[in-house]
């Protein structure tokens, strides 16, 4: 029994920090397209010092997501350790996509200072990020591998995929990939695209040898793959027959409300396609080496039923394994979360994309309580961003235009829900993806070239990581962001429950401001009162009220409350007079006020 003068800890908020690990450390600002490594340089796994590491942390950090890190197709000659060449027919970009993997069982070699000890120097910067206190999660591919797939690290037993495939037929349940019978594969071509800019290499000829073709990555079923397809990568089979129809067993009726323990239970006596133990083998792989978890690209190409089979057997290893999918079908979401057993899930075409019509002109924020309140039993799972690698950077022309008007979608991005929040390496300095790295374009900071991330290299500071080349503003913005992070991760009343008070004060609030937006948060212990000002042009002087079922939810009889503002540390009055609740502030362009009572 437990001692009654235990606390009891309460779950709090959790703050993911993507990085993309080869760009992290690189001090180089060259930045030539299609540069090499000589040329723009390349971050290393031992870049990620422990002042870098604990400087991440006090940003207001828990876990951090090192992307890229399997190995992946490369251009660089690394034969002299086993390691075979790519062919830039079928890489995209010189330092090659991290989601066209070669080898599960390695790292990039890219990454490493000795090539021949890369994993080892990956085990050490595991141990490193948690000596720091942050949690580590890597990237899983599952709905596809790249074209020429063969690791050198298979543990003993572990067969390549495809390795034992009967390749005469389109599809078998226990072939890994889906073929093209009597049809050899056939590169891309395209008028305006030549591998590694036009440069003359000895295997970029516009041939891969590849017999019988097989689906490509995102589905395609010729031969002949259009150069907008996923070309570089080949599509996983698992069990899914051509049809669309499933080749193995279903979750019956009711799993929905079972836990992880039960889902594995269902799975241990069942018979499944190769491609699933496969996969669950390269997840307990990294779960053993100490990964804390796994971000899994496109996971909705993916049966939810292997996510069950997966997901299940990585809990049994660590029930505190932090599981994040990639999923944009909103009518998916509830299937992947509970019967895919997935923690976490992008808030993309709902969130993301709402707070960026707003910012750009095109929609009002009042919907934002239609979204919320629409996923109310789902908030929890739903990750919050508004930067991330496959996205354009909130500060670039095409998103929001200044990291300035940035702030107020980050504010109510982390406090809305009880989900965690997400951020982009360089996010937090104002980085808007100026960069042509050759394959990848501007706006997005590329995943595909050999770049440097400029405001990201100004706080980097040639490896000391205090933000000695900041500009003022920039230096701002990283104080914006550490304040508010680390007061999301102690706050009782963000993971507890939401109310918007929008509607009441579009209807009542004089010169309410069509930019405003505004919600309570609240738990037994703590109010917050949330107003964000998406306009950057006006200055509301408003009245907010707060409504009188909030004011009885809150038990507040008549009078003046002090509030304490969490960002600035300003303060003001909430009065309450006749049942309902009013607070007198002036709230200038792209501000947020999170008021705590």
């Amino acid at each position: 029994m437990k001692n009654k003068t235990e606390a009891v800890t309460q779950p709090k908020k959790a703050v993911v920090y993507q990085v993309f690990t080869r760009l992290f450390g690189n001090k180089n600002s060259t930045n030539k397209p299609w540069g090499t490594i000589e040329e723009n340089g390349v971050g290393k796994f031992n870049d990620f010092t422990d002042k870098a590491l604990q400087e991440i942390k006090k940003l207001g950090v828990t876990h951090i997501w090192y992307t890229g890190v399997p190995h992946h197709d490369v251009i660089r000659d690394y034969t002299k350790y086993g390691i075979s060449n790519d062919d830039p027919d079928v890489v995209k970009g010189r330092a090659g996509s991290p989601y066209a993997v070669k080898d599960y069982y390695n790292v990039n070699p890219d990454l490493a200072v000795d090539v021949s000890k890369r994993l080892e120097e990956f085990e050490a910067l595991i141990a490193r990020s948690h000596k720091n206190g942050l949690k580590v999660i890597i990237d899983i591919v599952p709905n596809h591998i790249a074209r020429n797939y063969q690791s050198l690290s298979n543990p003993k037993g572990v067969k390549d995929f495809g390795a034992d495939d009967n390749t005469s037929v389109e599809y078998a349940r226990d072939n890994n990939f889906y073929y093209i019978p009597g049809k050899a594969f056939e590169v891309p071509t395209s008028d305006s695209y030549r591998p590694l800019g036009g440069e003359k290499h000895p295997m970029a000829d516009g041939k891969f040898a590849e017999f019988p073709a097989k689906w490509t990555g995102n589905g395609s079923r010729e031969a002949k793959p259009d150069i907008n397809d996923w070309y570089e990568t080949v599509k996983v089979n698992y069990g899914i027959k051509p049809d669309g129809t499933k080749d193995f067993p279903e979750l019956p009726a009711g799993y929905d409300t079972k836990d992880y323990k039960e889902h594995f239970a269902f799975w241990k006596d069942k018979d499944v396609p190769d491609s699933w133990k496969k996969f669950r083998e390269i997840a307990l792989y990294w779960i053993a080496k100490g990964v804390d978890g796994f971000r899994y690209d496109m996971a909705e190409m993916v049966p939810h039923e292997f996510w069950s089979y997966m997901n299940s057997a990585i809990k049994m290893k660590n029930p505190n394994a932090f599981l994040l999918a990639e999923v944009y079908n909103p009518k998916e979401y509830r299937n992947y979360i509970k019967l895919g057993k997935m923690d976490y899930l992008y808030d993309k075409v709902e969130t993301y994309d709402h707070l960026k019509a707003v910012i750009q002109g095109n929609a009002l924020p009042d919907p934002l309580s239609d979204i919320q309140n629409s996923m109310m039993d789902i908030e929890h799972h739903m990750l919050h961003f508004l930067d991330n690698h496959d996205e354009q950077r909130l500060a670039s022309k095409d998103f929001a235009g200044t990291p300035e008007k940035g702030k107020p979608l980050i504010v109510l991005s982390a406090t809305i829900s009880s989900s965690p929040t997400m951020i982009y390496f360089g996010q937090e300095v104002g980085e808007a993806g100026h960069e042509d790295g050759g394959f990848g374009k501007p706006t997005r900071t590329s995943i595909f070239d050999y770049v440097g991330v400029p405001s990201h290299q100004r706080w980097m500071n040639g490896g000391k990581f205090d933000g000695g080349q900041l500009t003022p503003k920039e230096k701002d913005l990283r104080d914006f962001y550490s304040r508010l992070l680390n007061f999301t991760l102690n706050s009782d009343a963000l993971m507890g429950k939401y109310q918007e008070i929008q509607t009441i004060n579009r209807n009542e609030t004089k010169d309410y401001d069509p930019g405003l937006y505004s919600y309570v948060r609240y738990s037994a212990t703590e109010k917050l009162i949330v107003v964000v000002n998406f306009s950057w042009v006006t200055t509301s002087n408003i009245e907010l009220k707060v409504p009188a079922d909030i004011i009885a939810k809150w038990n507040l009889k008549e009078g003046q409350y002090p509030l304490e503002e969490q960002l600035y540390g300003s303060t003001a009055q909430l009065i309450v007079a006749n049942g309902i609740g009013t607070i007198k502030l002036s709230i200038k362009p792209s501000e947020s006020f999170i008021f705590k009572l």
